[in-house]
């Protein structure tokens, strides 16, 4: 297969490109040159800015695209546009974040958001808009290339090179032992996507030009499993301290960065909620948890921007455990 990707050195881009090389495929990258340019050096390179010029694709042909670095319409609009005579089916790599609410469950027919008088031309610093803009890139490609796409919608993806810190912090807070504050309760389920899962199901997407709209994220795996394979893994001795939720908040924890996944308001907790029987359907497949958190030990590490600081943790346990001793 001729395989085209925009983007494919940064993570998702990145561990697709390993996928559909070591498939035996024939891969082009068309992306700036500013991220990992050594990488792949066996696969065609074409730089250029998606944002500006794509007329360095002009006269060409694949057998498809996949697209993990659109997140503006317009832009999303023009790469369709260009390519729509030269692939036969386009991935769009969306989000779970279209949903219009997190209260309860999604599936692929629930609502989307709508972006009301947020700006549509840019992704806002805080990301507020990061939704409605995905779900409008989502359309930009259904209207382009009716019946040859396929709109995949990860929850969050994780392990080697993530560069978001988020379910990094786990892995490597728990390894280095102690006290480590988890969110209560132990049994609620959190959803994350193994990056090497999801970028080997897209290229199968590609292989067999499945089209549809397809949530891509596990089904869902208790808190306690989560920590108890980091601590098995790390040969840690660290201690699970689970704190109620409501006393988290209390607390002024922030959910989903500052406790890195955690969401306790209803208003989120749908978010690892995410119904994928579709995605099972189609071939998603999923690696040992252990082989997840080897990788993100070994291959990605955490973020200031993500998790709680030591001390901001110590001060929060021992909030908690005067506040436990009262009771």
């Amino acid at each position: 297969m001729r395989l085209l990707i925009l983007g494919g050195t940064k993570f998702l881009g990145r561990a697709t490109t390993e996928a559909a090389l070591a498939r035996g495929h024939e891969v082009t990258l068309f992306n700036r040159g500013q991220t990992n340019p050594e990488l792949f050096p066996n696969a065609e390179k074409i730089h250029g800015d998606r944002e500006h010029d794509l007329s360095l694709l002009d006269g060409r042909s694949w057998d498809a695209v996949i697209d993990p670095s659109g997140y503006v319409p317009h832009t999303v609009r023009a790469s369709a546009e260009a390519l729509a005579d030269a692939v036969d089916h386009y991935l769009y790599v969306s989000s779970i974040s279209v949903y219009a609410d997190f209260f309860g469950p999604s599936n692929e027919e629930s609502g989307r958001k709508e972006l009301g008088d947020l700006p549509v031309d840019r992704l806002l610093e805080d990301y507020s808009n990061y939704g409605p803009l995905k779900a409008l890139c989502e359309d930009a490609v259904a209207e382009t290339l009716p019946d040859r796409h396929v709109l995949v919608r990860p929850g969050l993806i994780v392990g080697p090179h993530d560069p978001t810190g988020r379910f990094t912090y786990w892995p490597h807070r728990v390894a280095r032992g102690g006290d480590v504050l988890a969110p209560s309760p132990p049994d609620e389920n959190v959803q994350f996507v193994d990056v090497r899962d999801l970028a080997d199901w897209l290229v199968t997407l590609c292989e067999t030009r499945r089209p549809g709209k397809f949530n891509a994220v596990q089904p869902g795996l208790p808190w306690q499993e989560l920590l108890e394979t980091c601590r098995e893994v790390s040969g840690s001795d660290a201690e699970l301290v689970w704190v109620d939720g409501d006393f988290l908040l209390g607390q002024g924890v922030e959910q989903w960065m500052g406790l890195p996944m955690w969401m306790h308001e209803e208003e989120w907790r749908g978010i690892h909620m995410a119904d994928v029987s579709l995605a099972l359907a189609a071939g998603l497949t999923f690696r040992p948890l252990e082989e997840t958190v080897r990788a993100t030990l070994d291959d990605a590490e955490t973020t200031e921007a993500a998790g709680l600081s030591p001390e901001r943790e110590r001060e929060v346990l021992e909030a908690w455990k005067a506040h436990a001793s009262a009771s």
